[in-house]
Parts: structure tokens; C-alpha cells; sequence
């Protein structure tokens, strides 16, 4: 100890000063104490002092830099939200919602697509050739006749085609591509609801962890003063050690609560930073100061029950039933001839119209309607149409089982938002009592009238009965947001 205070004092001394203090004035003190050679000492206290001070000054100058290098590292990296705006942040940034988005915009795309079948297919041919003469067999191999040919052949033509008259397939299949962009936006806002329960789901469980953790900590605190009390009655007497176990073992076990507990909301802080898709290197944390003040109603059930007729996943099956009736009439459509009109225009060399050719370069166009019949489909075409029959019933006895199924969702989710409802009032009873039970338990344990055994169940009893309570409230709000997506009434 005398050697550190004849450190500290030296150090004090040479900041003062600014210059190397001789030891002559600090020897004396320690002679007695120390028993190696008084240069020595001096020489490797002079070197271990410069030593440290060149560390310290490397050590201030390093953080100094890197703090005015980056004066905002710590600050960006911290990002505190609230609800609202963790889902808008999902909303632009989810990847989920982004493939659905990209999957939009292709369905809009392939409606262009199919209307461009109305458009005239326009075609350009040119060609140029070398040809041979003609030879001949007229008796036999032996016996040949060669006709010379004009040695150049070339055509450039334009030509137009567009159809009159399809038997409606063009209509229909454009019509099908309609109904396909209506399923994509509706599976997008299917998207955005699924990934707005799902982050609702847990921001509102990691709220609760966070409640978890402060009831915790303040209880840990409780027990640590209360192991104070029980470690003075054990001094005095007035408790067995077995009191004194009880209480650092309760001690032992909420501070293991509370470490469990803490991994867990940084579990769930990244769970819910992936589907933010928020950077690794940010903090997340939540705002939960608004959380119990969401507005929860409890309309009639029918209400809900009527309004699940707009739910994203009907109204999916419903129009994916109307897209196979387009697919039946498209089917249809085969029975029926296609009609087209058409036009060309060319320049061609030799003019072979004659005969023989003549070397000259012509012009020739025409214009005209055709039409086509595929006999084939006469007898082809039944068994596509009894197909597509077939996946029309088995789409609406699909619908009719998502209608089921979202029905009993609806009752399910309404009955529990109802107990749940009816359990708030019951839990706030159950804290009064349980406070009360712990303020009477404990002032008969400082009074010595009750074990250590009463005081730690007391607590418990306490402990359990205040996060119920703040449990209840939580999933009601929950219950709420779930009963509301449920029934297609999510915003």
C-alpha cells in the first residue's frame, strides 16, 4: 500500500510540475518498508513510469481519433420503433412482399400481352439465290436435255395478317389474364396482411417479455433486500441458515428468470429485425408506449362472420372459379372456324408468273380474307371440355372448404377475444388480493410469525398474479389484430 501511494503521489507531483521530480523527497518514507538498493528502485520506477505514460498517451490519442472519426457509429446504430412504423417498414422492405409485387406487375404485363393478339402480325421475307440449269431425263440417264435457267432468283416481300373472327378465344383468354392480375393484387394484399399479423404477432410478444423484465427486475431487487433482512435475523439468531438458503436460492432462480428471459427478447429483436429486413450491424429495439392504448371492440359476430366474405383467401378461390369458366368457353372456342384477313406486297426477280421467265423485275400484290377449320377438334375437343368441368367443380368445393375453414376461425378467435375480455376484470381482482397477501404475509414475517417458506410463496403468488395481468391485456390486443385478420378487417 505505501508503495501505491508513493505512485499516485510521484504521478501528481510530475503532472504539476511537468518535469521529472527527484525521489529524495519520497525515499525516506519507504526505506523502512523496502529492502532492494535506492538506485534501482529509482531507475526502474523512472522507466516503468515513462512506460506507462507513453501507453496511456497512445491508448488517449487512438480513442480520441476513432471517436472523431466516426462521432455517429453508436447513434445510427440504434433504432427504436413503434408499431405503426415497424409495419411500414415491412411493408416496403419485406422480401415477401416484394416477390408478390414483382408477381403483380407480370399479370399486368401478360394482359398487355394478350390484347397485342388483336394487333395485325406483320411479316418482311426477302431471299436471293443462285440456281443451276435444268437437266432433264427424258429416256433414261443416257438420255438428257438441258434447259438453261435464269442464274438469279429474288423475292422482297411484305405481308399482313390479322384476325376477324377466333370463336371468341382472343376475348376470353384476354378476359383469363384480367382474372389473373385481380388474383395477384389480391394475393399481394393476402402478403401484406399475412406479414402485418405476423409482425403485430411479435412485436406484442417481445412487449411482453419486456413486461416479464421489468417485473423481474424489480423483484429481483425485492429479494435482494429481503436476503439482506433474513442474513441480520440469521446474525442475530432469530433464523435458521436453511431461511438464509431458501432465500439466496429464490434470489438464484428469478436472476436465472431474468437471464432466460433476456435471450429471449434478443431472439426475438432479430426474428423481428429479418422481417423488417433491417441491417445486421443496426440495434433494433420497440416502442412500446402505445401498445395497451390499441382500441379494442367487440362487435356482433355475425359482423364478422359477413365480413369475411372480403377475406384475401376467398376472394382468391373465388376468382381462380372464374378463371376456369374461362377456360372452359376458351376451350369452347375451338369448335368454331378462325377467320383472318390478310395482305401482300413483293418485288421478285425473274418473273417466273410466264413461261419461259423473263429476266425482268416484277412487282406483285394481293389482299384478301381466309378462313380455317380444325376438323380434329371435333372429336378432340370433348375431352378437354369434360377437363375443364372436372378443375371447375373441384375449385368450388375448394371455396366452399375456405369458406368453412375461415368461419370456424372467426367463431374460434371471437370466443377467445370474448374469455379473454372477461379475464381482464378477473386478473385485476386476483393482483388486489395477491398485494394484499403479500403485504400481510410480510409484516407477519418481520415479526417473526411466519417462515421464510410463506414469504417466498407470498412473493411468487405476487409476481404471477401481475404478469397475468399484463399477459391478459397483451393477448387481447393480439386476439383483436388475429379475430380482425381473420375476418379480411385488417388495415
Amino acid at each position: 500500500m505505501g508503495k501505491d501511494r508513493t505512485f499516485v503521489q510521484y504521478l501528481q507531483i510530475t503532472h504539476k510540475s511537468k518535469k521529472m521530480t527527484p525521489l529524495s523527497t519520497l525515499r525516506s518514507k519507504e526505506l523502512s518498508k523496502v529492502q532492494f538498493n535506492q538506485k534501482e528502485k529509482k531507475a526502474s520506477f523512472l522507466i516503468y513510469h515513462k512506460g506507462l505514460h507513453q501507453s496511456l498517451t497512445h491508448f488517449i490519442i487512438s480513442t480520441l481519433t476513432f471517436v472523431w472519426l466516426f462521432p455517429t457509429t453508436a447513434e445510427a446504430q440504434k433504432i427504436n420503433i413503434t408499431l405503426s412504423e415497424a409495419i411500414r417498414i415491412a411493408s416496403q422492405n419485406n422480401k415477401s412482399i416484394q416477390h408478390a409485387r414483382i408477381h403483380k406487375q407480370i399479370a399486368n404485363e401478360n394482359i398487355l400481352e394478350k390484347r397485342e393478339l388483336l394487333l395485325p402480325e406483320v411479316d418482311v421475307h426477302a431471299s436471293y439465290a443462285r440456281i443451276t440449269d435444268l437437266t432433264e431425263y427424258r429416256h433414261g440417264l443416257g438420255d438428257k436435255f438441258i434447259t438453261h435457267t435464269i442464274p438469279v432468283i429474288a423475292d422482297f416481300t411484305g405481308s399482313v395478317k390479322t384476325p376477324l373472327y377466333t370463336g371468341g378465344r382472343i376475348k376470353y383468354t384476354i378476359e383469363k389474364a384480367i382474372q389473373e392480375d385481380e388474383i395477384a393484387q389480391i394475393h399481394l394484399e393476402k402478403v401484406r396482411n399475412d406479414i402485418q399479423i405476423e409482425v403485430t404477432d411479435l412485436f406484442l410478444r417481445i412487449f411482453k417479455m419486456k413486461e416479464l423484465e421489468k417485473l423481474l427486475t424489480e423483484n429481483i431487487r425485492e429479494e435482494q433486500d429481503r436476503l439482506k433482512e433474513v442474513r441480520v435475523f440469521k446474525a442475530h439468531g432469530t433464523v435458521t441458515k436453511n431461511e438464509v438458503l431458501r432465500a439466496e436460492l429464490q434470489l438464484s432462480n428469478r436472476q436465472l428468470s431474468l437471464a432466460t428471459n433476456h435471450r429471449q427478447i434478443d431472439v426475438a429483436l432479430h426474428d423481428l429485425q429479418t422481417l423488417l429486413e433491417l441491417p445486421e450491424n443496426e440495434h433494433l429495439d420497440i416502442d412500446t408506449s402505445q401498445v395497451l392504448n390499441m382500441p379494442v371492440s367487440s362487435p356482433d359476430h355475425e359482423q364478422y362472420l359477413r365480413a369475411t366474405l372480403s377475406r384475401d383467401e376467398l376472394r382468391i378461390a373465388q376468382k381462380q372459379e372464374e378463371a376456369l369458366i374461362r377456360d372452359i368457353k376458351i376451350t369452347k372456342a375451338n369448335y368454331y372456324p378462325s377467320v383472318h384477313f390478310f395482305a401482300s406486297y413483293g418485288f421478285n426477280y425473274p418473273n417466273y408468273m410466264f413461261f419461259p421467265p423473263n429476266p425482268y423485275l416484277y412487282t406483285l400484290g394481293k389482299i384478301g380474307v381466309e378462313a380455317t377449320y380444325n376438323l380434329s377438334g371435333l372429336y378432340k375437343n370433348r375431352t378437354r371440355i369434360h377437363i375443364a368441368h372436372k378443375r371447375l367443380q373441384s375449385q368450388q368445393v375448394y371455396t366452399n372448404i375456405v369458406r368453412d375453414k375461415l368461419s370456424d376461425q372467426v367463431h374460434r378467435d371471437y370466443s377467445e377475444l370474448q374469455d379473454l375480455l372477461e379475464t381482464i376484470p378477473v386478473r385485476q381482482k386476483a393482483l388486489l388480493q395477491a398485494q394484499e397477501n403479500y403485504r400481510i404475509v410480510k409484516v407477519k414475517y418481520l415479526n417473526q410469525l411466519a417462515l421464510i417458506t410463506e414469504m417466498i410463496d407470498a412473493d411468487n403468488v405476487l409476481l404471477q398474479a401481475r404478469f397475468d395481468l399484463t399477459a391478459a391485456r397483451v393477448d387481447t390486443v393480439s386476439k383483436y389484430q388475429q379475430l380482425l385478420y381473420t375476418s379480411g378487417l385488417l388495415q
